[in-house]
């Protein structure tokens, strides 16, 4: 299987480049992992909610030049699905069982994704009501395809 995750914006702080770097090697040894970072849009903290849907859409313009034709994408949205760790590692098995070998995990930037990318979407994972900094997601989604992996083997994991 290969998995791609596509996010808004460069990484910055080293403890969670060092924990994704961790996770990543740890992917490795069950599926190929590969982590796309398209630029985030440069805007005022201050903005008007038609800036607002433009800085959206740009960002989304150069999510969806990334995505792959033929992939499963999952969306994270706040409005998403909430699933278990096990519930997780299920859809991505049943993705693998039916050919779909490549899925896609998009992480928007601060302001979330454009309707563009959430329609394009197959599926809107949720991890919480709460807000969490899309840097942060980063690290976490890549513990829990880890975990979902090791679920998926049978292997332990800490519940």
């Amino acid at each position: 299987m290969n998995i791609s995750i596509i996010t808004v914006g460069k990484l910055k702080e080293k403890y969670l480049k060092l924990g994704i770097e961790e996770y990543t090697k740890r992917l490795s040894s069950y599926s190929k992992i590969e982590i796309i970072e398209v630029p985030d849009e440069k805007a005022p903290e201050i903005l008007s909610d038609a800036e607002m849907l433009q800085v959206k859409k740009k960002e989304g313009e150069r999510i969806l030049a990334k995505v792959p034709a033929d992939a499963h994408v999952i969306a994270l949205a706040i409005e998403g699905k909430q699933k278990s760790s096990e519930e997780l590692a299920d859809t991505i098995d049943k993705l693998g069982t039916y050919g779909k070998s490549k899925v896609t995990f998009i992480i928007g930037g601060s302001l979330g994704l454009s309707d563009e990318v959430l329609r394009r979407a197959d599926d809107k994972l949720s991890f919480s009501k709460m807000t969490f900094p899309h840097q942060l997601m980063r690290l976490i989604l890549v513990e829990q395809v880890y975990r979902a992996f090791r679920i998926m083997r049978g292997e332990p994991y800490h519940k």
